[in-house]
This record gives C-alpha cells, structure tokens and sequence, in this order.
C-alpha cells in the first residue's frame, strides 16, 4: 500500500522551475550512472513532470521521470496528460521521457529501479515535524547510491521557494531561491520554509538567525540596486559568507537569487 497522505493537490505551471534549475546543477543528477528522477506528489496535474523533464534534458539528454502520486485519480488524469503529450496536442516534445505510477513515500519504481534523485515538493507541508525525519529516511532508503532527496516548499507561483538537499547520511544542504525583482525582504520566506524549519523562525533558532542576517545584509546593499537586483543579492551572498555562514556556490548560482547554505547552519538546535 502507498505510504502517506493526500495531499491538496495544487499544481501551477511553471511553479518548481527554481528548484528544476537547481536539480539540473547537482553532482548527484550529473554524474548518476541512471539518471533517473522522481517527481514524487506532482499534484493534481502532471505538469511539474513534463516541465521537470524538459528541464533536466538539457543537462542529461537520457534523463527520464518518474512522477509518482498516492491519489489514483491523479495518476489516471497524468496519464491522460501523457497521451496528449505523446500525440503532440500540447507544448511539450512528444517524446519526454515520462512516466507516472501510483505510490507514495515508499517510492515504488516499477521495474525495482532507484532513483537519483527524488524530488518532492509542497508534500510534507500537512504533517507534523515529528514525521519530517522519518519521511526522509523512508524517501531516502530508496535513492541510487549516492542519490539526493530535494525536499522543500514553494508559493503558488514559484518565486519564493526553499529545500533541503538530502542524502542516505542525512539532511546536507538548504536552499534559499527568491525572484528578487520588487523583493522588499528576503524574509518572506518564513512562510515557505520546509517543515522542518518552518516553526522554527523564532529567536534561538539557526534558520532566524539567517533570516534576520539576510534581511540585514539585503538592507545594507540597497544601494546597489541601481545595477540591478542581482548584483544586489551577490553582494549579499559574500557578506554572509564573510561573516561565516558556510555559503556554497558562487556568482553563477547566487545570481538567480539562490543562495545555499549548510544544513547544519540552520538545523533546529531541538527534537520536535
């Protein structure tokens, strides 16, 4: 039987292009002897897969997706998607590598094929932060050696996103990835946090000290708005790193108004 909950369902089109991009920059999606990716609770619609798909091609041209939905009415109105993809009736290449299964944490590839890399997005949002870690290390256990989880949450229109890179040793990685056109501050995060952290933007806590150091450094460089937002936010990025947050990436990655931290920087400092 599926392991999990059924989840709203709410699916946009275009809403986890910031994470796709991410993804498709990952050592684990790159170099994976299969290149095999999970879109595990894609929603009502399967949009996110197609979109995933597309996305991921144009890093791996033998990438293919597995989208995966716990709701069988779900799976059914994919398929159905797929069809029409296949007919060349829709946007997408006829021949994306796609294909959709019912299932839920357990993650069930047909075939007993592990992935590398499982994304799953806007899923834990209805649990509790108790059930956070043992989601993890169920999603976790079913990855190809040296695969990666991206758990996390974004709006509805996919400008303010955050995730957690996962692996089989645990959480690694956290991701900030903002639109920054007309951000006024960087946290408005605190209401797209993933579970894990989202009740914990409270003074002691790893994940407000961040929040407040971003928000203080995107203050400080306001000035430099001028050359436009980006620069801004790179600006931003060196600081922190400068004053020892263990910031990842460089330019390249901080311009798209990411910024990627160490999980151990912003884990809680308690069990829920």
């Amino acid at each position: 039987m599926p392991v999990g909950s059924i989840t709203r369902g709410t699916t946009n089109t275009n809403r986890l292009r910031r994470v796709d991009r991410w993804i498709a920059a990952q050592p684990e999606f790159l170099r994976a002897p299969d290149p095999l990716v999970v879109d595990l609770g894609y929603g009502a619609s399967g949009v996110t897969a197609f979109e995933l798909a597309t996305r991921l091609r144009r890093a791996r041209a033998d990438t293919r997706i597995l989208g995966i939905e716990i709701e069988p009415g779900r799976v059914r109105t994919a398929t159905q998607q797929l069809d029409e993809v296949r007919a060349g009736r829709t946007g997408f290449a006829p021949d994306l590598p796609v294909g959709f299964a019912l299932g839920g944490f357990e993650v069930a590839v047909p075939g007993g094929a592990s992935p590398a890399v499982i994304r799953a997005f806007n899923v834990l949002r209805q649990y509790d932060e108790a059930d956070v870690a043992a989601a993890w290390a169920r999603m976790t256990a079913r990855l190809a050696p040296g695969g990666l989880l991206v758990e996390g949450t974004c709006d509805e229109v996919g400008r303010v996103a955050s995730w957690v890179g996962v692996t089989d040793a645990g959480p690694a990685t956290f991701t900030v990835s903002l639109r920054l056109a007309g951000l006024d501050a960087p946290s408005v995060l605190a209401e797209r946090l993933p579970k894990a952290l989202i009740h914990r933007n409270v003074p002691g806590e790893r994940i407000h000290d961040l929040l407040g150091a971003l928000d203080r450094a995107w203050r400080v460089h306001a000035p430099l708005s001028v050359y436009g937002p980006s620069q801004r936010w790179i600006a931003l990025a060196r600081d922190l790193r400068d004053d020892g947050w263990p910031v990842r990436g460089d330019v390249r990655r901080w311009r798209l108004g990411e910024l990627t931290v160490d999980w151990a920087s912003v884990a809680p400092r308690r069990t829920p």
